[in-house]
């Protein structure tokens, strides 16, 4: 609920928690999924890779001080670094899961995708739009060229499609500077 969240709130929050319950069944280890999800965007500051480090490691230090198993600690961890990149390696059901769950926002109706993406831009609103613009396209570019985009059989099932015309709108309407192509 920090002032500066625009997109990464409590709003986020609960749909993560919601896709995870939707995709829990994929999971070796929903409990786990969804302790990573409570803390993946814990830290936001808007410098990808630091925030997810800086998540992980308050995951680790509140719950080892509240007596969690190490072994449930240490997956949780893993699981909130592993969301810098999203790509869990084939056969991670508990990374798929959460990866998944943090991306389908991407597979929304165009409206809620279209809120997404203008409130991303607000938590940027710092970058001038000349440096906005490629750097929010090569990471849509890179969700592009990802084949599949999402890692377990019922995201893609339903959110597959709507993702990657979601994402080729947003690079058509917004990203590319009228005149490219």
């Amino acid at each position: 609920s920090e002032p500066h969240r625009r997109y990464h709130d409590v709003r986020h929050l609960t749909a993560v928690l919601d896709a995870v319950d939707e995709l829990a069944g994929e999971a070796d280890d929903a409990d786990a999924v969804r302790l990573a999800a409570w803390f993946h965007d814990a830290v936001y500051t808007g410098r990808p890779g630091a925030d997810e480090r800086d998540s992980a490691s308050l995951a680790d230090s509140v719950l080892c001080a509240a007596g969690l198993d190490d072994a449930l600690v240490a997956e949780v961890v893993r699981l909130v670094a592993l969301t810098d990149g999203h790509d869990p390696a084939p056969g991670d059901r508990n990374g798929g899961v959460l990866c998944d769950a943090d991306l389908a926002v991407l597979g929304g109706d165009p409206v809620d995708y279209a809120a997404y993406a203008a409130a991303v831009r607000e938590e940027y609103a710092r970058v001038p739009e000349e440096e906005f613009r490629p750097g929010r396209a090569a990471v849509l570019d890179a969700l592009l060229a990802r084949d599949p985009l999402f890692s377990t059989t019922p995201a893609r099932d339903r959110w597959e499609d709507r993702a990657r015309h979601n994402i080729e709108t947003e690079l058509q309407r917004y990203i590319v500077w009228p005149g490219q192509a």
